[in-house]
């Protein structure tokens, strides 16, 4: 099993006993079991899908590779949405499709605002895919209450986006360079989705 460091020229058990607050290691001992037992969460299990690209069987297969990936990092997804949206959009890209990664806000609502954090996402078109907020459960920077109105991955017109939320680009941001997606992720992915792409030339003929 594969486990990234958050830490450069750390490993990952350097990382846990150095840097990470004891508070937070049943966390890392819980994502680690569920890793051994292939129990992890996919964002395909609550995905609402909208979308007019690929077909919904891609859709599902494709946020599950990204969601993966980036779940081998020590602490899981939870706080790994910039990753999980700059890979994706790198795959999206390699598909054909004009995607983009955007910076921003997402804001729980609901009768009023309840928490607001930094979040990244890809827009495709008129299409939104925000696929690693159903992780946000594993975060404890997150509210209860606002975990309760986000926590469903979706892909689809940004216009209608699920109720609960709402997605505040920053224009212009631009994200910080990041090694893990660059040189260990998306090298796998890319293989990943030629091999899909293969596989589904292989049956059309």
């Amino acid at each position: 099993m594969r486990e990234i460091s958050p830490a450069k020229n750390l490993s990952a058990e350097e990382y846990v006993a150095r840097f990470l607050a004891p508070q937070f290691r049943p966390l890392v001992r819980n994502i680690r079991a569920q890793k051994e037992a292939g129990q992890r969460p996919r964002p395909s299990t609550g995905l609402v899908d909208r979308s007019a690209l690929l077909t919904p069987e891609r859709r599902r297969q494709i946020v599950d590779a990204v969601a993966e990936l980036v779940d081998e990092n020590v602490t899981g997804r939870g706080d790994m949405c910039l990753q999980f949206a700059m890979l994706l959009q790198r795959g999206l890209a390699h598909l054909g499709l004009p995607a983009r990664l955007v910076l921003g806000n997402a804001i729980s609502v609901g009768d009023r605002e309840v928490f607001r954090w930094r979040h990244a996402w890809v827009r495709v078109g008129p299409e939104v895919v925000d696929g690693n907020v159903d992780a946000v459960v594993e975060s404890p920077a997150v509210p209860r209450e606002a975990v309760a109105v986000v926590a469903a991955p979706y892909w689809g017109p940004v216009t209608e986006t699920p109720p609960g939320r709402r997605l505040q680009e920053h224009h212009g941001e631009q994200p910080p360079a990041d090694e893990d997606v660059e040189v260990t992720w998306w090298p796998d992915l890319r293989a990943r989705l030629d091999a899909m792409m293969a596989e589904a030339r292989a049956v059309d003929h």
